[in-house]
């Protein structure tokens, strides 16, 4: 069985924001085995067009996507929350093996159970392409840059 997660359901705002940076930073470290602890044995997913149940599928899908998507450098944004839910607006930058870099733009909706794990996560996601001189991610986000008066831009 997984660990609880603090913070724990009913959210509020810093609750909620200390939620999103962890999973930010979680998804930054690019380790899905350490990713997958977040969420219950049993969580569900859709990302994109893909439907995932538990964490061995999770590990399976993020093994395979970071093996895609290189250098992946995520953000996240805070877009609202009610009780054991959390929605979630989201950039990462990445390039693929031939050097083409992209921007994917995102919104998940999230659902924690009672230990702060998240048993549902909903991901719609679309890739833009950029040049490597449009990048705006170089690494994980830094101190200064974390909490209120930080959101990711529109474009």
């Amino acid at each position: 069985m997984t660990e609880a997660r603090p913070p724990f359901p009913p959210f509020d705002l810093d609750s909620a924001l200390a939620k999103v940076q962890a999973a930010e930073d979680a998804w930054n470290t690019r380790d899905p085995h350490k990713v997958a602890l977040a969420y219950t044995e049993d969580s569900a997913w859709r990302n994109r067009d893909v439907f995932l149940t538990g964490h061995d599928e999770i590990v399976e899908f993020l093994t395979a996507k970071w093996e895609r998507e290189l250098d992946y450098v995520l953000r996240k944004s805070l877009w609202g929350f009610r009780e054991n839910r959390i929605a979630v607006r989201f950039q990462y930058e990445w390039h693929d093996a031939a050097g083409q870099w992209f921007r994917s733009y995102g919104n998940e909706l999230w659902e924690f159970d009672e230990r702060g794990l998240m048993r549902r996560r909903e991901a719609s996601i679309n890739d833009t392409t950029i040049t490597e001189s449009d990048r705006r991610y170089f690494g994980p986000r830094p101190e200064n840059e974390r909490g209120l008066g930080y959101d990711i831009p529109l474009q």
